[in-house]
């Protein structure tokens, strides 16, 4: 069975389900750049309490959010670690040695975890609720003013809706992957340094391979469907911008300019 969360769509019928894909693609870019503003705790507090309204409207679970964060762990953890022990700004805390913790350095690290855990949560909402087709035609949608300039905007939206959707493809292929070498006694987490780097040498090689692979399965099952990006083509579903779609978008800009706000107050 698969766990994987991130970048999977659940055919669920509910009120973010039905917004316009457009909308659900703009109000992200806003709110991941609304994120980055510099609103203190209390301006994080009110975005969280936000996302975790549009997650209960989306019908996703707790448990579905969590697994959407877990493969994101690691990386969190290392970058958590790597300002704690670089950014020395402020009130000594703690000190051991050459390792310093310093109060600012506290403060960087929870808000690079609260920003990290926001974007992976707002990220996932939208892959959740849109189809790739939607996602598809959504971007194309919002990228066609640079048409005119000539800038391929269905090829570009094709290949985000695809890296997207081999998001959660490829983090399956790298469990099975880690699992068959553990099998045969590869170990990921134990051994010397250079036991270590093998080991993710081992694991590094295979997924490559998977993913070309793949590539080349999508890029044959498309050109024996005739596909050819640069053909003029028409729309079977046309998207359609309803009330509740306005009434989304205000909101989305309320709270955009409320963080903007308390950032500069702050």
């Amino acid at each position: 069975m698969n766990n994987m969360m991130f970048g999977k769509y659940l055919p669920i019928d509910s009120f973010v389900h039905r917004l316009d894909p457009r909308l659900k693609i703009g109000s992200l870019l806003l709110l991941l750049i609304a994120v980055f503003f510099d609103a203190g705790f209390l301006g994080y507090a009110i975005l969280g309490i936000f996302v975790i309204m549009m997650a209960l409207l989306s019908h996703i679970k707790v448990s579905q959010i969590i697994k959407a964060i877990k493969p994101m762990l690691f990386m969190m953890a290392f970058l958590m670690i790597f300002n704690l022990l670089f950014i020395q700004r402020g009130t000594l805390l703690w000190s051991f040695g050459f390792i310093k913790i310093y109060d600012q350095a506290l403060t960087q690290t929870a808000y690079i975890f609260i920003r990290l855990v926001l974007i992976i949560v707002m990220t996932t909402i939208l892959t959740a609720t849109t189809k790739p087709l939607d996602l598809t035609l959504g971007i194309e949608h919002l990228l066609s003013p640079f048409k005119k300039l000539g800038f391929p905007t269905h090829e570009v939206a094709m290949m985000i809706s695809i890296a997207l959707r081999f998001i959660p493809t490829l983090l399956e292929e790298t469990q099975r992957i880690m699992k068959a070498q553990a099998s045969r006694g590869v170990e990921f987490s134990e051994g010397t340094l250079k036991q270590k780097i093998m080991s993710i040498v081992s694991l590094i090689i295979p997924l490559f391979i998977s993913a070309f692979q793949r590539a080349e399965d999508l890029a044959n099952a498309m050109e024996s469907r005739n596909y050819n990006p640069e053909a003029k083509r028409t729309r079977y579903k046309q998207l359609h911008w309803k009330f509740a779609d306005t009434i989304s978008f205000i909101c989305v800009i309320a709270m955009c300019s409320t963080l903007v706000v308390m950032s500069i107050v702050l």
